[in-house]
């Protein structure tokens, strides 16, 4: 709690800018990772509201995970390259064209899973960078909500927070069955 109300006074400090100012800590964050985002999701919502709060954070973190990702091709792509074994890139590149996608989405449901992680992989494997914003903005958007709520309450409501991760995580379980689904319907 004590972050929370760190960051929450830094932004506030911002006056006008505290959104921008939100939102480049949510992409410093992201890049080099000195904070969970989460406190800034709770700061966010406790300054401005959790609508508003959810807002900003969400936008922050597409910023972080955009960069993330660009990072990740321009810079990291030539040393896996380099450095692994050949046949080993050609299979999760292969793989990451057919699932890099659901992949991304899905491990944006996972509260446990790191969102930088997944984005640098997802740079490196080349999961094509649309679908990848795509499946980060929809795959993350329960958590900033249920983070935001919590943090607007600054009480932080268990209840209301283990019954959204519970959410996010009955998502993940039902999108896999309904892609394979899809994906024997459309082969059919």
């Amino acid at each position: 709690m004590a972050d929370i109300h760190a960051v929450r006074g830094w932004v506030e400090s911002a006056g006008a800018w505290a959104p921008a100012i939100s939102m480049l800590i949510m992409v410093f964050q992201a890049v080099l990772a000195p904070l969970p985002a989460v406190i800034v999701t709770f700061a966010n919502a406790a300054i401005f509201g959790w609508a508003w709060g959810a807002v900003i954070s969400w936008t922050g973190a597409m910023l972080g995970a955009a960069i993330c990702y660009w990072l990740a091709v321009g810079l990291g792509r030539s040393l896996v390259e380099r450095y692994a074994p050949a046949s080993i890139v050609e299979n999760l590149d292969r793989a990451s064209v057919r699932y890099g996608v659901w992949a991304v989405f899905l491990a944006r449901l996972m509260p446990f899973i790191s969102f930088d992680a997944v984005s640098y992989a997802a740079g490196l494997l080349r999961v094509r960078f649309w679908p990848f914003l795509l499946a980060t903005g929809l795959g993350q958007l329960p958590a900033t909500i249920v983070y935001s709520m919590a943090g607007d309450f600054l009480a932080v409501d268990r209840g209301m927070l283990l019954g959204g991760i519970l959410f996010m995580l009955l998502v993940g379980a039902l999108t896999i069955p309904l892609k394979a689904w899809h994906s024997r319907r459309r082969f059919a």
